[in-house]
């Protein structure tokens, strides 16, 4: 893959990250010189209306041309792309490539005036607890396991599938958060995300019995303030996770519907159905369906200053925001179509309530149409980043079953599908969108990533696309010690702190050299994405920000050594490969060991 014209949404070629409905903004696109252009127009669809701009040649640097157009941004999101023509002929460059045909809009790139994320959030190393799994303080000894619960040793083996799973009770707590938080930190994470806390009657919570007070089972409110006071001592993030399509069926809403038809929470859920009583999440009874198209639970849920939204926002939890779970279903049902209505509200309450927080989606699958809107800030991308490298990292044999239930598991896939899969997405949404999304290589609802990719090789090779592409880099509790687990709910594992042997050092060691070099690398945070080779085994590519620039070589097996025209020098900061330094052609070779991941920081 040669270099091609190029431009993304990155300061590099959008100087101006935050514009403003009404503002003009310069755009600028990189033309490699002999890539046969002469002339470049931009074209805008303001108001629905296309209108074309010629550009400018504003600089020509290190065989480049750079081309320079000013857009207007009337729209609140305003579409555009590039006119290149000359002796190659007429191409379009939008979101999704260079292309020589004529395609839809819908792949254009976007400038987005609605009120951005919060700044830190570009920064932030998230890291995923599941608070019964990960640690437990001396006060857990303490506890009553409750009815519904089937106590376990910490050594007691996840049953990953049955009815049993879900009861399978470790009493992990808070308290035990916040003695492990030097792990995280030597580890190198900022922000930490735990999955619900709000009283159920399951180990996942995600049934809530209540929102109004955290589950004494993990230690209650007061737990939650100190870990909450800790955390923000060392100058970290604290997310909550919140469930905004549906409740458990013990929540005092859903017990109070139930128990009086006249009740007001009957118009917060869906009773009276044709063929059923109430609506549930996919069928489940224990998790009955919220009905968005009540203001009643518009007020309690989000606008009331007492709502469970705001509250956990404000000291002496000060929570820096939510993850939404099942976003992606959230106000959906039959005619019911409130899911982008629901996500501008509960964006303006939080900024409301506090302005840097942070609102991210759960889809499980294409997101692409909830994002751009005002609501949502980014999703988590597992369509966009996680499938695509596990079909390329996958192991060899076997069936890896896949988590959102897709027949036949995992396909195996070169790195040309997996390429193609991560562009379609990306170009689908807005950079802002796609940069301020987590990016994750498993969660409590997948299998975990050792298990697909089978080695510490591989993993290693799947740690470092996760710390240098685009995006939140999401680490899931456990990862980084090599845990397995081959279903959302058996890689649920207890974190094997009594157990140092279970660790695997090596990934330990690669998380953390990993994500040290994202925190020192500005590029790999705030910079842009461009490909600059695939084949069926590698993937090479850059990060590129008006600070520097790096390189980045990823490979799943050993191959031909890779010769690029057009890189200047660079020194290695990870992998020990060489460095790099032009030939007399002024070409550059990566090395065709694997599988390997390196990074060069170019001169």
């Amino acid at each position: 893959m040669s270099l091609q014209p190029h431009h993304d949404g990155s300061a590099t070629y959008v100087p101006e990250q935050e514009p403003a409905l009404g503002q003009t903004v310069p755009v600028l696109v990189r033309v490699p010189a002999g890539a046969g252009v002469d002339q470049v127009h931009v074209r805008t669809t303001g108001d629905g209306e296309p209108h074309f701009a010629e550009a400018v040649v504003d600089r020509t640097e290190g065989g480049d041309v750079w081309w320079r157009a000013d857009v207007e941004v009337r729209n609140p999101v305003s579409n555009y792309r590039f006119l290149l023509d000359g002796a190659a002929g007429a191409r379009w460059l939008n979101a999704a490539g260079l292309v020589d045909h004529d395609v839809p809009d819908h792949g254009d790139f976007r400038l987005v005036s609605y009120a951005p994320p919060p700044a830190w959030a570009r920064d932030a190393v998230i890291y995923q607890i599941f608070p019964d799994r990960f640690a437990r303080s001396a006060a857990a000894a303490g506890r009553t396991a409750p009815d519904w619960a089937i106590p376990c040793d910490w050594d007691t083996p996840v049953i990953g599938r049955g009815p049993e799973t879900p009861r399978q009770f470790y009493g992990g707590d808070l308290d035990g958060v916040t003695e492990r938080l030097d792990h995280l930190d030597r580890l190198g994470v900022n922000t930490v995300y735990l999955t619900p806390i709000f009283p159920a009657r399951s180990n996942h919570r995600y049934d809530a019995a209540s929102f109004d007070t955290v589950d004494p089972l993990l230690g209650g409110n007061a737990a939650l303030a100190r870990l909450a006071d800790a955390v923000h001592a060392r100058g970290w993030r604290l997310l909550g996770d919140i469930t905004s399509n549906h409740t458990g069926d013990a929540h005092h809403w859903f017990t109070a519907a139930v128990s009086d038809v006249h009740a007001p929470e009957r118009e917060l859920y869906y009773f009276d159905l044709a063929g059923s009583d109430y609506e549930s999440w996919n069928g489940v009874k224990s998790l009955p369906k919220l009905n968005w198209g009540s203001a009643e639970l518009r007020r309690r849920f989000a606008t009331a200053e007492d709502s469970l939204l705001r509250r956990w926002l404000r000291p002496p939890y000060a929570l820096d925001g939510w993850r939404v779970d099942v976003a992606n279903m959230t106000g959906r049902r039959g005619a019911d179509a409130y899911t982008h209505e629901v996500a501008r509200l509960l964006r303006e309450v939080v900024a409301d309530t506090r302005a840097d927080a942070l609102l991210l989606a759960e889809h499980g699958h294409d997101h692409t149409g909830d994002l751009d809107r005002d609501g949502w800030h980014g999703t988590m991308n597992y369509v966009g980043f996680t499938d695509p490298v596990w079909s390329w990292l996958r192991r060899g044999e076997g069936t890896v079953p896949n988590f959102l239930g897709t027949p036949g598991g995992v396909r195996r896939r070169d790195a040309g599908a997996v390429l193609a899969t991560m562009n379609t997405y990306r170009s689908l949404i807005s950079w802002r969108s796609y940069a301020h999304s987590w990016q994750l290589l498993g969660s409590h609802d997948s299998a975990r990533i050792r298990t697909v990719v089978g080695d510490a090789d591989r993993q290693e090779v799947a740690a470092g696309l996760l710390a240098t592409m685009p995006g939140t880099p999401v680490v899931f509790a456990g990862d980084e010690l090599g845990l397995t687990g081959d279903n959302g709910e058996g890689s649920r594992t207890p974190m094997p702190w009594h157990r140092p042997e279970r660790w695997d050092a090596r990934t330990f060691a690669a998380y953390r050299s990993l994500l040290a070099l994202r925190r020192g690398e500005p590029a790999l945070r705030h910079g842009g994405l461009r490909w600059v080779h695939a084949d069926a085994d590698t993937l090479v590519f850059l990060r590129e920000a008006p600070t520097g620039a790096v390189l980045v070589l990823a490979r799943r097996a050993p191959g031909a050594p890779v010769r690029l025209t057009g890189l200047p020098a660079g020194e290695n900061v990870y992998g020990n490969a060489p460095a790099l330094r032009p030939d007399a052609d002024g070409a550059v070779t990566l090395p065709g060991d694997g599988p390997t991941f390196q990074v060069w920081r170019l001169t």
